[in-house]
């Protein structure tokens, strides 16, 4: 009776072991001109361009496995913006977190607009560990971000290599 129960013991941890904690799915949200994967079903929000913004914007996020997942968008009026945006995008989340960022990395993606601050870097805060990466196509800028209390290189590779912008 007591090998049963270690047996089973055994078993249930081994199985929950193997349980996935981030359900990979194809997500293109609606004025985002993306599809990406997120590890869980996110909550998208969109703003649309009015006449006193005439931008439109938009965040997709969602949490699975302790971390938190988003993609966010912005459509710029200005050709001249996007350089500062890329640079600001990125920088706020350090500046939020109150995180050591590590050098920044080239981001290359098929068919975003070639721009230098097109950049991903990995950060370290107090309580959180985040890597945000920032590109644009045309005059839309996004940012993706990927945070919580571990790292996981792995569900930021699959994230990142998932971006598909629409053609």
């Amino acid at each position: 009776m007591k090998l049963t129960a270690t047996v089973l013991l055994v078993l249930t941890i081994a199985l929950s072991a193997c349980a996935p904690g981030l359900d990979w799915r194809e997500v293109n949200p609606a004025e985002s001109g993306v599809h990406a994967l997120f590890p869980c079903k996110p909550e998208v929000s969109n703003r649309p361009a009015t006449p006193t913004e005439p931008g439109r914007m938009g965040l997709a996020h969602c949490k699975a496995a302790g971390l938190s997942f988003a993609l966010a968008w912005a459509e710029l009026a200005d050709p001249a913006q996007i350089t500062p945006a890329l640079m600001q995008m990125r920088l706020s989340v350090a500046s939020k977190l109150g995180a050591t960022a590590a050098a920044p990395q080239a981001m290359q993606l098929p068919g975003m607009t070639p721009n230098s601050q097109a950049q991903w870097q990995s950060l370290i805060a107090p309580s959180q560990q985040a890597k945000v990466a920032v590109f644009s196509r045309g005059l839309l800028v996004y940012q993706l971000v990927m945070m919580g209390p571990k790292r996981d290189d792995a569900a930021w590779e699959n994230f990142v290599a998932s971006i598909r912008l629409d053609s």
